[in-house]
């Protein structure tokens, strides 16, 4: 067990949504707990999720976000990105820019262009 120190962080699951992968990333800024989480039997840690806890959540149910994640202080949105693109995944992110409309729009190109791709290579 250990505590995570506070920082900015990215927490991500993978989604498998029947006919693809969906790589999920959320910008967070991992914080010092108000108080100690001694019975936490794993790695512990809080964050606050961006840009703010009503957008991130909303947004990560409609992206279909896994209640299974990795945490990490060492691995970048960046590479996530480069990660992506090199496994052929979509990529999904939740930042401090996130407005839900925008979001929704985005999922729903991406339905689109998945759809056209798998369409188009079967």
């Amino acid at each position: 067990m250990f505590d995570t120190p506070a920082g900015p962080a990215v927490n991500a699951p993978m989604v498998h949504l029947g006919n693809r992968f969906r790589l999920l990333a959320n910008e967070v800024d991992v914080i010092e707990p108000p108080q100690p989480l001694p019975k936490l039997p794993v790695a512990r840690a809080l964050w606050v999720p961006k840009p703010n806890w009503p957008v991130a959540a909303t947004a990560w149910i409609y992206a279909g976000g896994a209640h299974h994640t990795g945490l990490s202080q060492a691995v970048t949105l960046e590479m996530l990105e480069d990660f992506a693109a090199m496994a052929g995944v979509e990529l999904v992110v939740i930042d401090a820019d996130t407005k839900i409309r925008h979001f929704r729009q985005e999922l729903l190109w991406n339905d689109i262009a998945y759809g056209l791709r798998s369409g188009l290579m079967a």
